[in-house]
């Protein structure tokens, strides 16, 4: 079986590209080929086997008609604009055999796109053209269903692996310094854009500095607001306590999520957040904004609202708790994808 997946391809690192790694990963370690069309522009572009660049809409068209597969998988995220689905209608017009779209936002049903979902449209119609469709909570399959597609070509798979970190990932000594002299040690993953609201985070931080002096926050992630928060942490007189991390390999992300004594995910629009679910794999303690879907165990606030940002890290700082580590690393979400490639093409699995 040869599986081509589309969608974005690190760097940056984010949570629809980690699926479509491990995806890739436990395909290949089943001995089939994988292949990846990057849809967005990686920050660094290195060559690698079975993953292509292409440079425009004619290219990624060359591409989807040259390579001979037997499945075709585009993976999208929330932002559902006409390029999207523009991408949606030539991936699987062009599938050349069974094709299967992953929406990975869960914050999709509430965009006004979402809310508005009928059979009779030109989403509708492009969604339809997927044999299958992947959604990550039920409020999403309902979008879908709403949009005609068929109950029984719709699944709900979380898209998210529980991964123990692994010990040897060398963490950079920058890294390391903040963590061996933070406590409590804040970490953020995610983009460096308006919706992760990191200006707050980073506002808050002169309350909690105040009551712990050694507190640390690290903010792993890029995005267009990389300059703008640099100049607003230098602004701050506890600046010392605040790191703005860039780009880390997942790797690497494990071992600080594992270290941490708080996740912080203060987004403004969101879904299931991987970095959540890997944290309270790991029994680190999370504080997210309240989004109507966050997981069991998580501590929530209104979405905005820094008092109660403030109140929320203190509270858990003063309650230290010793985290479980567990067992064995979890890939059942990988394996019901890829039980669905072969539910699709039975005969060549």
């Amino acid at each position: 079986m040869h599986v081509l997946q589309l969608g974005p391809y690190p760097p940056p690192e984010g949570g629809i590209n980690r699926n479509i790694l491990a995806i890739r990963a436990d395909l290949a370690a089943a001995g089939h080929e994988t292949s990846v069309i990057a849809t967005s522009r990686s920050t660094r572009v290195a060559e690698e086997r079975g993953v292509f660049h292409p440079r425009s809409p004619f290219a990624l068209i060359r591409l989807l008609t040259s390579i001979r597969r037997d499945v075709t998988h585009l993976h999208i995220g929330g932002n559902v604009n006409a390029r999207v689905l523009g991408l949606a209608f030539v991936s699987a017009f062009f599938s050349r055999g069974p094709s299967v779209l992953t929406l990975h936002s869960g914050g999709y049903p509430q965009t006004k796109e979402g809310r508005s979902a009928r059979r009779r449209s030109v989403r509708g119609i492009i969604f339809r053209m997927f044999d299958r469709v992947i959604v990550v909570n039920e409020q999403l399959r309902e979008v879908f269903l709403n949009y005609g597609v068929d109950p029984a070509r719709v699944s709900v798979i979380l898209p998210y692996v529980n991964e123990l970190p692994d010990p040897s990932a060398e963490i950079p000594e920058d890294l390391l310094d903040l963590v061996k002299k933070s406590g409590p040690f804040l970490l953020t993953v995610g983009l460096l854009e308006p919706e992760y609201d990191l200006a707050m985070q980073i506002d808050v931080m002169e309350s909690v500095v105040n009551e712990y002096p050694n507190a640390g926050l690290m903010i792993v992630g890029s995005g267009s607001l990389e300059a703008e928060l640099r100049d607003h942490i230098a602004s701050k007189p506890y600046s010392g306590n605040i790191l703005l991390a860039g780009d880390v390999p997942h790797a690497v992300t494990l071992r600080l999520i594992e270290m941490a004594d708080i996740l912080l995910r203060t987004t403004r629009f969101d879904g299931d957040a991987i970095s959540v679910r890997e944290a309270l794999f790991l029994g680190t303690a999370v504080i997210a904004t309240n989004n109507g879907m966050r997981p069991q165990g998580v501590t929530l606030i209104p979405i905005g609202d820094g008092r109660e940002l403030a109140s929320a890290i203190g509270s858990i700082a003063k309650t230290p708790r010793s985290k479980r580590r567990p067992e064995k690393n979890d890939r059942s979400n990988i394996k019901a994808v890829i039980d669905v490639y072969r539910d699709l093409i039975p005969d060549r699995s």
